[in-house]
This record gives C-alpha cells, structure tokens and sequence, in this order.
C-alpha cells in the first residue's frame, strides 16, 4: 500500500539518522533509569564511543555482537553503537536459561558480548561449551556483583576512546541487527532486520497510530529485547525527540505504578497481562495520580472487559494491536478515538492484509484464515534456516501464524494461532519444549501442553500428564512439576495448571492430538457456563 513518506536514502545508518534528528536537543533528557537521567548530547557522545570502541576491539562491520542486558541507559547506548560502527547487534530475552544463550552465541557466532553484572554468570556458563567465537566480555554496572575477571567494564571502555565522527556507511538495505523469535520446535530463530526497518515502523505506526510527539514521555513494560519494547522506548520516542522512562526490574503492577506516578509518563506501551494485573491490583493510582493520554498494548489479543475498565477508570484508551518479530512492530492497530475493544483494529497504514483459506485464496468477510501481511519493515529472513525462510517469508508477502476474521467494517478479530505455538504474557512458548522437559522428570510417563483461557480471557499453559506407576498423582507432585520445569526453562514457560490423566489422545502413529484436549478443556468451560 503506497504512503505519502519518503523513503530512506539508498546509503542510510539508522543510528546516525537518530543522532541528526536530535543534534539541537542536546540538553533535553532522552532517558531516565533507575539509576539518573541520560540527555541527548550525552546518549550521542556516548553512542559514537561504544562505536569506537566495538571497532578498537577488533570486531569488524557486519560481525555480529551479543546483547544480553536489563533494561538501563547502558542498552540503547550498546545498541545504537552497535549499528552506528556498521556492527550487527543480537538482542536476547534476559529471562532465558544458560543452554539458550549457549545456542544462540554458537548459532550468531557473536565476537563479543555486552551484558548486565547481574546477568553476567548465565553468559559465563553458556560460555563453558566451548562452540562459540566471543572473545570479548563487556560489562554493564547495571545489577548485582558478580566475578568481572577477563571482562571489561562499559564505562571505563566508552571513555578509553574517542566518539566516532561520521557513522558506518551501511546501506538502507542491509542487515543492521537480529532479533530471536521461536519457533514450532522450540529452537529460536535468528531474524534479520534492516536498517530501514526500523524508520518504517516510526513513520508509520509511531507517528500516525501512536501520534508520538517531543512532549511525550514515555514508558514501556515490554522490555527492549522485544520487537515491541525496541520500537517503544528506542526507536519510536528518540525519532521525535520524547523522554524515556526504563525499568531494569519485572513490570510487576507496583513497579509500574511508582513509574506512572511518580515520573508521569505520558503514554504507556504494555500487554494484556500487564493491564489485567494492574485492574486486579489494590495499589491501583486514581486517575489524578497518573498524566496518561494514550496507552497501547500488543503481544497477545486484549480481553475487551480489561480495556473498558481501563478506560473507565484512568479515561485513557488502550489501542491494542497485532505485530510481530518478523515485521517488527504493529501492523493492524486500533486507533485513538476509533477504538473497539474485543478487536486488533484496522491495518495500519501502509500496510497490506490478506486472510487466506487452506486453498491459498482470500476468505469472505466473518470467515477465519491465516494471516499474510505486506509492509515495508518484513525481516529479510531467519538466519541459516531457509526453510523456515521460505514458508514464512513468501516473497512480498510475510506468514504471520496467526488466524483472523474481519467483519464488514473492516475491523480484524484474533482468532488462534496457525501452529500449536502459545503466547504466555506476550511471549511465545513452545508445548514441545515443555513436554520435554515435563517427561525429564522420574514421575512423568507423558505429558502434552495446551493453551487454556484465564477469568480475565488470556492465555496460560495447562500440562496434561500421565505419571508413571509407582507415582501418586497430586497436588505436592503438580507443585513439583511445576518448579521442576522452572528450574530448567524460562519462567514464563512453566504450566500454570496441571491435570493428571491415565492417557492422552493420540493419532493412530502415536502423535499427541493436542486439539481433542483443546476441544476437551472448550467442553469443560461451556459446561462450566451452563451450570453457573
């Protein structure tokens, strides 16, 4: 779909187009963390060191660095380096286990790794497989003690060198950074974006849908590792000039209300999850505490109930959306005053639509199909996987993974994923990886993994196990299970429900049909709502 923006130009390095926007706004805060502020002259002096200093270490344009931190003025000044020196960074969920960041450092073959103190001994065990190319550890202050032997500190290695003058020249084109999305096998796969990526997603969702300004101030939940959190709190508020509020700590309802209060943020990016815990919450501001005008939300479809009480309560509407890893940020939005809860929205401007039947052909209006998007800010691929490639980046086209219907006002409703792929707190989570890890442990004969619907209408993990005789099923075991899956995967992967089974329903070659437990569990509700 043709916009009325210009294009970046062929030779374009997205970190030197945010430094030029923001040259005259020197004294102005661009970032507030738990440590102190941060002004634009400091980020851009500080940027243009970090970019030195990757190229003095001998890491080379194109070669690829990880970047593994709790959200701090140390982040976007690491990534923005990164990308100014033409160095690709790679940034990694915080909340993942040492095996992971093991895959990931062997699958980027990164050269260096920039991360957080406290973050520091995951790096060091991921790092004792021995299959990976860093040869350089740098050192965030960010967090808890931690054994810094072998490893530079950032503050001393930004101020060891002078600030590059002119940025790499990269092209518009051209790989600028990765971002890991997972996938149906639970292996996350490498997914590479531009430099022009990131400037589409400013000019045509941050600037149109968002209506962002340099008045703003703004705070997101979605940690920057996100797609989502990336573009709201780096890409999105430093394009025009607004203030950023970053939280190192979990987005718990009490940790965001002492931001929303106490700094006053102007427009809040969350999730669904986040939202329902602040409702919940008995600390909940009044709407006279908080300065909120606008809100989004993305990662997992928002209940229509939490958006209205939202709104009821502060006066400030939710404009939930659908994006992705693959295209970035948000394609389909709802917009501020055309707002309709229990909805994604329309596309966003710039963007093409297509919900597709099994036979590849548009479906009618009110009838479900896969979602195809078209836009500008697609990823070039998934690193060395080029069958995923394919499937999923079909020529000007991008497979979503989601299921859609829209009605005839053109408002698109969500409608499951395509896959057996869940999202967990606006984060996907693997049933294969789970169930694996659930039939490690000595009383699990099997095990299957679905995604249940939650009072508040989102979407939590519920394990089906089948123990193995000898074994007394319970609840002191469906705890154990629990912190068992815990101990070995991200938190948010555990199962936040258990039911013991003596089978489960499976194809005639043995496949687990996790659709008959879907079907099961929507039985069990509908029943539920019958007898209430």
């Amino acid at each position: 779909m043709p916009v009325d923006c210009a294009a970046p130009p062929s030779e374009f390095n997205f970190a030197g187009h945010l430094l030029a926007l923001n040259a005259e706004r020197a004294g102005k805060t661009a970032y507030i963390d738990d440590r102190g502020q941060l002004t634009y002259g400091e980020l851009d002096e500080k940027v243009r060191r970090a970019a030195s200093a990757l190229l003095a270490l001998g890491i080379r344009p194109e070669d690829r660095v990880l970047l593994l931190m709790n959200d701090c003025t140390d982040w976007p000044v690491a990534f923005l380096g990164a990308l100014y020196a033409g160095v690709v960074p790679v940034a990694v969920n915080t909340l993942l286990t040492p095996a992971d960041y093991a895959y990931m450092l062997q699958h980027s073959r990164a050269r260096a790794v920039l991360v957080s103190r406290a973050l520091l001994p995951k790096i060091r065990a991921a790092l004792e497989t021995g299959r990976h190319c860093v040869q350089h550890i740098v050192v965030s202050r960010d967090g808890a003690d931690a054994e810094l032997t072998g490893t530079l500190d950032f503050d001393d290695w930004l101020a060891a060198h002078e600030p590059m003058p002119q940025p790499a020249p990269t092209l518009a084109d051209e790989p600028a950074f990765w971002l890991y999305s997972s996938g149906s096998t639970g292996k996350p796969k490498g997914t590479v974006h531009t430099h022009a990526n990131p400037y589409w997603t400013v000019e045509l969702y941050a600037k149109r849908v968002l209506g962002m300004r340099e008045s703003d101030t703004v705070f997101s939940a979605a940690k920057l590792f996100f797609a989502y959190g990336l573009g709201n709190a780096l890409t999105f508020p430093l394009s025009v000039g607004a203030t950023v509020v970053l939280m190192a700590e979990r987005p718990t309802p009490e940790a965001c209300f002492a931001r929303l209060t106490k700094l006053r943020p102007t427009i809040f990016c969350g999730a669904p999850t986040g939202y329902a815990g602040m409702l919940a919450s008995t600390a909940l501001p009044t709407r006279s505490e908080v300065a909120l005008r606008l809100c989004s939300s993305a990662g997992e479809a928002l209940p229509q109930e939490i958006g209205e009480r939202f709104t009821a309560h502060f006066g400030c509407e939710i404009i939930d959306g659908i994006g992705s890893t693959e295209m970035l940020h948000i394609f389909i939005s709802n917009r501020a005053g055309d707002v309709r809860y229990g909805t994604t929205g329309k596309p966003v401007e710039g963007y093409e639509v297509e919900l597709r039947g099994e036979d590849g052909k548009p479906v009618g209006i009110g009838e479900i199909g896969d979602l195809y998007i078209r836009g500008p800010s697609s990823a070039l691929m998934y690193w060395n996987n080029r069958d995923k490639s394919r499937e999923t980046f079909q020529g000007a086209w991008t497979k979503s993974g989601d299921k859609y219907s829209c009605d005839a006002q053109g408002y698109y409703t969500y409608a499951g994923r395509s896959d057996d792929m869940l999202k967990v707190s606006g984060q996907y989570v693997s049933p294969f990886e789970v169930e694996a890890t659930l039939v490690q442990h000595p009383a699990v004969l099997e095990a299957a993994v679905i995604g249940v619907t939650d009072e508040d209408g989102l979407t939590k993990t519920k394990a089906y196990v089948v123990v193995k005789p000898g074994h007394e099923a319970g609840d002191a075991l469906a705890a154990d299970l629990k912190a068992f899956v815990k101990s070995r995967l991200a938190p948010h992967k555990y199962p936040r429900q258990i039911e013991f089974v003596s089978d489960l329903p499976k194809t005639a070659t043995g496949k687990i049909q996790r659709f008959r437990l879907r079907e099961q569990e929507a039985a069990a509700h509908t029943a539920q709502g019958v007898h209430a």
